[in-house]
């Protein structure tokens, strides 16, 4: 089950295709969906999670806590609308689009892609467009 929490004054417009959108990603990934949270919340909000739980003292437009068992997919994907906003004016994209981009980014992470590598991160963008493509 995919949810959607809020901890800001925003809200997803339309949560039932997303959530569908997510779920053929999860399918399409050969992983099975458990449940997983996605929650919206503010620099400041992600920044203390950041500070608290990960000792970065930095701000970062998503974290994501995968409580995963095998191939089903369980977690919690914090995203600082604050930072998508203002990344997607700096790539000069649509904040549907940057949005669309992390959410998936979160998920991916929790089907087994990692980007630490420039290896990884070729990837982990290849599959966030592979994706993209299907919502937008």
């Amino acid at each position: 089950m995919i949810s959607f929490n809020y901890e800001i004054d925003f809200i997803l417009e339309d949560e039932v295709q997303v959530s569908n959108w997510i779920s053929d990603l999860i399918i399409e990934e050969n992983c099975k969906e458990g449940e997983i949270n996605y929650i919206f919340c503010s620099d400041d909000y992600l920044h203390k999670i950041n500070v608290d739980f990960l000792n970065h003292d930095t701000l970062t437009d998503i974290i994501s806590f995968d409580y995963s068992v095998g191939k089903e997919l369980h977690g919690d994907v914090y995203i600082s609308i604050d930072r998508v906003r203002d990344n997607a004016s700096d790539f000069n994209i649509s904040f549907k689009n940057e949005l669309t981009r992390v959410m998936a980014h979160g998920v991916l992470h929790y089907c087994g892609y990692k980007d630490k590598s420039d290896e990884e991160s070729k990837v982990m963008r290849l599959k966030e467009d592979y994706y993209l493509s299907k919502r937008i």
